[in-house]
Formats: structure tokens, C-alpha cells, sequence
């Protein structure tokens, strides 16, 4: 199976039906795929065609679902870029991958006019929209093509090279095959149990894996999907109560905001049950206030980039244990290790490694990289876990945010945990800090709720009141805003690096 024909058994099983709702326009699965079989006709008539690749730079909006499907449809891959990408970061990727084609905008473009002399190999730039300089092409008029029969392509065949995103060195291309991303969708929808009737609302950015999954699922259930082209808490409440919205995948950052936010009073969001939390750690305090704010049951998951991306979640119609990110998805098995490779005790602590068909091929021109993470079938998280006697697996953390003091582990969540239950503190991110007599102290970072206030010295109490004392951070700093990569998951490297100038 793949992705191809994930789509065209919607249509089959389903029949035509609204599938997507953007900006008030309402677009049926039907003529989603006539235009992705005619921009397919129209990138083969360009000499775009199997093993080409096709990147995608443009926020959320229908033509990015229609481009997904015309690229595979001619047997091209995938290459999703977040728009709010940087140039050096846009060219790694661009020539990394050997980019043949570009579908974005012009505004995004006049952005980047670097790319013309910098991308030898990028020979074609497709625009959305009305306006189209010299040298681009009109992504509508590729549309106009007759519609053909799509070009075969092979359970593993590659589908998508998905960049991560980067530490201290250029992001690495993920390479997932159309059977990676096929098994993800199918055994990831098994889970969630959406029905025909159910309103998802999509905010998750569909250059990212969860986003990408997340629309690969909507071929599944036959239900409507509310697109928003950039994730805003006031214009979700808006979209939730006019769709009746049943069920939201995202990421904790976009449910801080909706708390956040005194326009949820202003709207009736009854009809939302069901919220898939994933991509970042969700304090449980949060998690709490949410659940009780909005009267809907939150369903925290994991997963990861080189897994397509889901790896566990917790099933609906099963326990939901605290701070659990639930268990592995059908299809996939996983193991807790010590670092010898054997596996820990049920409650013991390692790292976290999965197997199954969604896990990626590698990566792309990194064979090195790939030999140490992908081993004997195995990926290698980097994820600090632990699982309990009834499979339920529970993220500590990335093993390169432990912090070590005095030879004692100190996980940064358990100190966020306790910050999370302080009235003042929207949100808390502990770090290390390298020191010459135990290795390292954890410094922590804060960013407090709208209005409150509260000092260092009242927090750092806090945590002495609360946490074993070899767990004491050593400061506390109170920051307007922590920062934040377009997902909204923090940039723990960029605070370490504040923490080691003793900013």
C-alpha cells in the first residue's frame, strides 16, 4: 500500500463528501484529487518525475494537500519546509536534497532571492497565487493539464524527506518511504477511533510530521477536516464553535495559548472532545486545567520524526494515566535499554528504542549518522523513558538534557513539574549549567502568566519546598518569553547556551 492510494480508497469507500474547510471555502475529497492528478500531468510535462524532488514552502492553505498527492501522483518525493525557515537552512536543504522543484508563494520567495544561483539543481519555481514574476510558473496553471492515471510507485519507495530540525549543525533529511508513512496513518487512526461524523480541527503546520500524519489519517475516517493557515487561539475558538469541532491534534504550546486566552468565554466550544497532545512534554497542571477548562479529555502521544512520526498514544476507550504518553501504536514495538543494549526493569529507566514498518529508511547523505541511530532494525530515540507492567511508557527526557550533579540524575521535568504547580508560572524550562565542582547545576528559566508576578527568591523556595535538595536549581530567571521553534517546542539549546554566559 501507499500513499497514493490511501487517498484514492477515500473516494472509493467514501464516496465525494466535504473533506476540508479553509477560509470559509469548502473543498470536497473528490476535487482535491482531480487537481492533484492534473498537477501531476503538469509536473511530468515540466520532466519532474520519478525520484525527483519536489519542495513544498508554503504555510497551511489547500494548495500544499494538493501539491502533496500531484508530487507523489509522478512519482517525485515530498520535501516540506517550514515557511518560517531560515536562508542558510532553506539552501542546506534545497541542496541536499537536489530540489528539482519548488511549490511556495511569491511573498516567501521575494524572501530568499538567493536561490536562483544558489540551488544549481532547482530548475523549476511554482507559485501560488495570482502574481507570478518572470522565471516562475503559476501553480494553477499546472492544474489545467487533462488528468492521467497516476505513476506506479512501490510500498518503498521513497514518499518524503523530512528535515529535522537542527541543534548545532544543519538538519538532517529523514528519509520515509511511502510504507513508512502508509503503516503510520492507518495504525495511528486505529487508535484515535474518529468517526464519520467527527470535525477535526488541523492548526499543526503541514510541513511538520505531525501535521503530515495528522492529513494522512483524514483519508481514513471519511470526516471533515477545519485547515487554519497559521494556529491563533482566538480564530480556533471561532472555527470550533461555527464547525462544531469534535476532536484537535496539537502541540502543548497551542493549548497554553487557548488557556491563556479571555476569548474562550466569548465562544461555545462545547462539541470539542477529544484534544491528541504530541510533539513536546505537556505539564500535567496544565494538562489538568485544560481538561477542566474546556470539559474535553486530552490524549498526550509520542513520537519522533525518524518513526513517521507516531510511536504510542493513549487509546481512546483506555485509562489515561498521568504524564503517560500512553502505548505503542499497533505495528510497533519498542524496548527500554540500558547502555549496553539490555533491556531495563518494568519502572527502570533508559533509553527508548522502536521498531516497525514506519520507521525511516535513514538518512539522506549521512550514512555515518545513520549507522549509529538505525541499528539491527532498531532506531535509537535519544529519549530517556521508562514503562510501567501495563505498557504504558512515560518520556523522561532527551538523554542530551539530563543534568548530572554531584554523580546524582536530575531529570529538568521533575523541576518544571513542581514550577508548573505555582500559581504565578505559565511555563518552566531547567537546563544545565557546566560547574567545576559538580559537573553541573540546573539553572531554570520561567515565563510567567499574563498579569502575575513573582521573584526569584519566591520561586526558588518554591522548588526547595518541594524537591529533594540535590534537585535545588541554582537560579531561577524570570523571562518575558522563552523561546520557541514554529512549533512551539522550546529551544533548550538556546538556554543552555544563556545558562553557561550566566545570562
Amino acid at each position: 500500500m501507499n500513499l497514493i492510494t490511501l487517498a484514492d480508497d477515500n473516494l472509493s469507500r467514501f464516496g465525494e463528501y466535504p473533506f476540508l474547510v479553509f477560509e470559509g471555502e469548502t473543498f470536497t475529497n473528490a476535487g482535491i484529487l482531480r487537481d492533484a492528478n492534473r498537477l501531476a500531468v503538469g509536473l511530468g510535462r515540466l520532466g519532474i518525475g520519478r525520484g525527483n524532488r519536489v519542495a513544498v514552502l508554503l504555510p497551511n492553505c489547500p494548495e500544499v494537500i494538493v501539491g502533496y498527492q500531484g508530487i507523489l501522483r509522478c512519482g517525485a518525493v515530498i520535501v516540506p519546509i517550514i515557511p518560517s525557515v531560515g536562508e542558510t537552512e532553506l539552501l542546506h536543504i534545497l541542496n541536499d536534497c537536489e530540489a528539482a522543484g519548488l511549490i511556495t508563494s511569491r511573498e516567501i520567495i521575494e524572501r530568499h532571492r538567493k536561490l536562483p544561483e544558489s540551488v544549481k539543481t532547482l530548475r523549476h519555481f511554482i507559485l501560488t497565487g495570482d502574481d507570478h514574476p518572470p522565471g516562475t510558473l503559476s501553480f494553477r496553471s499546472l492544474l489545467k493539464e487533462d488528468s492521467g492515471d497516476p505513476t506506479g510507485v512501490a510500498e518503498q519507495d521513497r514518499a518524503v524527506i523530512l528535515y529535522t530540525a537542527g541543534t548545532t549543525w544543519n538538519p538532517k533529511g529523514v528519509i520515509l518511504t511511502h510504507a513508512n508513512l502508509y503503516s503510520n496513518a492507518v495504525n495511528a487512526a486505529r487508535a484515535h477511533g474518529t468517526k464519520a461524523s467527527d470535525v477535526t480541527l488541523v492548526a499543526l503546520p503541514l510541513s511538520h510530521s505531525f501535521g503530515i500524519t495528522t492529513m494522512n489519517k483524514a483519508y481514513q475516517y471519511g470526516n471533515l477536516h477545519v485547515l487554519l493557515r497559521k494556529f491563533q487561539a482566538e480564530e480556533a475558538f471561532a472555527l470550533i464553535e461555527r464547525h462544531r469541532v469534535t476532536d484537535f491534534p496539537g502541540v502543548p504550546a497551542m493549548f497554553m495559548m487557548m488557556l491563556a486566552s479571555p476569548e474562550a468565554a466569548k465562544h461555545d466550544l462545547s462539541s470539542l472532545k477529544k484534544c491528541l497532545a504530541g510533539s513536546a512534554p505537556f505539564p500535567l497542571p496544565a494538562l489538568r486545567r485544560f481538561e477542566e477548562t474546556f470539559h474535553c479529555t486530552v490524549y498526550p502521544a509520542y513520537g519522533l520524526s525518524e518513526a513517521a512520526p507516531a510511536v504510542s498514544t493513549n487509546y481512546q476507550g483506555r485509562p489515561v494515566k498521568p504524564d503517560s504518553v500512553g502505548q505503542p501504536i499497533p505495528s510497533v514495538d519498542v524496548r527500554i535499554v540500558d547502555d549496553r543494549d539490555l533491556d531495563v526493569a518494568p519502572g527502570e529507566v533508559g533509553e527508548l528504542i522502536v521498531r516497525g514498518p514506519s520507521v525511516a529508511a535513514g538518512y539522506l547523505n549521512l550514512p555515518e549518522e545513520t549507522a549509529r541511530i538505525f541499528r539491527e532494525g532498531w532506531l535509537y530515540t535519544g529519549d530517556m523513558a521508562r514503562m510501567d507492567e501495563d505498557g504504558y511508557l512515560y518520556i523522561m527526557e532527551r538523554k542530551k538534557d539530563l543534568i548530572i550533579r554531584g554523580g546524582f540524575n536530575i531529570y529538568p521535568r521533575d523541576i518544571e513539574e513542581v514550577l508548573h504547580h505555582h500559581p504565578a508560572v505559565r511555563d518552566a524550562v531547567a537546563v544545565g549549567m557546566p560547574d567545576p565542582v559538580v559537573g553541573e547545576e540546573a539553572v531554570v528559566y520561567v515565563e510567567l502568566r499574563q498579569d502575575a508576578t513573582a521573584t526569584e527568591e519566591c520561586l526558588l523556595q518554591h522548588c526547595r519546598d518541594h524537591l529533594s535538595r540535590h534537585k535545588w536549581p541554582l537560579r531561577v530567571v524570570v523571562v518575558d518569553h522563552l523561546p520557541r521553534n514554529p512549533m512551539g517546542k522550546i529551544l533548550r539549546r538556546e538556554l543552555r547556551k544563556r545558562a553557561a554566559s550566566g545570562e
